[in-house]
């Protein structure tokens, strides 16, 4: 059931229920509006709010200042853990308080499993949007150059994929609550 206490400011119609992205965003269509993922085209009213996401408290402590540390993802989908003292100042457009940030790109772990190109071990690869992958352990990105460097064995799973090795199902993070 649609959410009638707001409307599309482009067509006045309400505004349909909350969604979830994979990657944990939430978003708000017009109702008169529909994602088609055949056409990857919207259908109708293509108007989207997208909602902001909390900060999350974390349980570690800044390495600064010693305050606590919140998980922060930004507009565009990329996470950080930052200083809970920090803040942004729009007037005179700087930063206020502890300005600590650690960038969150993902992780690797390695695997008991042998590249099956080059005889090296696998590592899996977690995005910070979830997704997971296999790679060779020599494999590499030179930005100079935009290639891939050292071995191009990659797999990539799909969603509901269980891994053999740890039978840990490939399914997009919870949502943070």
């Amino acid at each position: 059931m649609p959410d009638t206490s707001e409307v599309c400011p482009k067509c006045g119609s309400p505004l349909g229920d909350i969604q979830q992205t994979p990657s944990g965003r939430k978003l708000q269509r017009c109702s008169t509006g529909s994602w088609n993922p055949e056409t990857k085209k919207t259908e109708g009213c293509s108007f989207v709010k997208w909602l902001p996401i909390e900060p999350l408290p974390l349980d570690e402590k800044c390495p600064k200042c010693g305050s606590p540390l919140i998980l922060q993802v930004t507009r565009f989908g990329k996470k950080m853990k930052k200083c809970s003292t920090s803040s942004w100042d729009r007037e005179k457009r700087q930063a206020t308080g502890c300005v600590y940030i650690e960038w969150i790109n993902g992780t690797t772990e390695s695997l008991d499993e042998d590249c099956p190109e080059c005889g090296s071990k696998l590592v899996l690869f977690t995005t910070n949007s979830g997704k997971k992958m296999k790679k060779c352990s020599t494999s590499g990105w030179d930005r100079e150059t935009r290639q891939a460097t050292g071995c191009k064995y990659v797999y990539w799973f799909k969603p509901g994929e269980f891994m053999a090795s740890t039978g840990e199902e490939n399914l997009p993070p919870e949502p943070a609550i």
